[in-house]
């Protein structure tokens, strides 16, 4: 079931409210997200408003801002092979046809580096895919608490299971 998205409501946040990524990473509860993996440098986590099921985000656990300036070549790698990781755990968890991958966000709102990592079932319609499929315009997929925590429990076995 979808629900409407309150894009203004969010658009507040993101430009007035805390970063939310650092709130979660410092363990804030009024942030707290379904983790799926974490360690020193990368935490990875499922999106409080999936467009898609298994839609989870890949962020530095530092505040970085840019990717041009702000990480290294090496970072940056590092970065890209946890999202090449995340995309092989989420194919095999939701037999996806492809796996969206973007970085959002600007230093206007949402700036902590991050990237949505998507999982696009097969047989969605071509009208209903790309930039379509990941509008929270459309609406939100409505998850219970307990669905969230079961398919963070999925996706983290498969990434587990993967070698790095």
């Amino acid at each position: 079931m979808r629900l409407p998205f309150d894009l203004d409501a969010h658009v507040q946040r993101s430009q007035h409210g805390p970063c939310f990524i650092c709130e979660l990473v410092a363990g804030n509860p009024d942030y707290g997200h379904h983790v799926i993996d974490r360690d020193d440098d990368t935490i990875i986590f499922l999106s409080k408003f999936p467009t898609l099921p298994g839609y989870a985000l890949v962020c530095p656990t530092r505040h970085y801002e840019d990717l041009a300036e702000d990480i290294s070549p090496q970072a940056y790698l590092a970065l890209q092979a946890v999202v090449h990781r995340l995309s092989r755990a989420l194919k095999s968890v939701y037999d996806a046809e492809r796996i969206y991958v973007l970085s959002l966000g600007s230093k206007q709102g949402n700036s902590h580096l991050h990237w949505h990592v998507v999982p696009l079932p097969k047989g969605v319609p071509y009208d209903q895919q790309q930039y379509h499929a990941l509008m929270a315009e459309h609406g939100v997929l409505e998850f219970s608490d307990a669905e969230m925590a079961k398919a963070a429990a999925n996706i983290a076995a498969a990434y587990n299971a993967l070698a790095d």
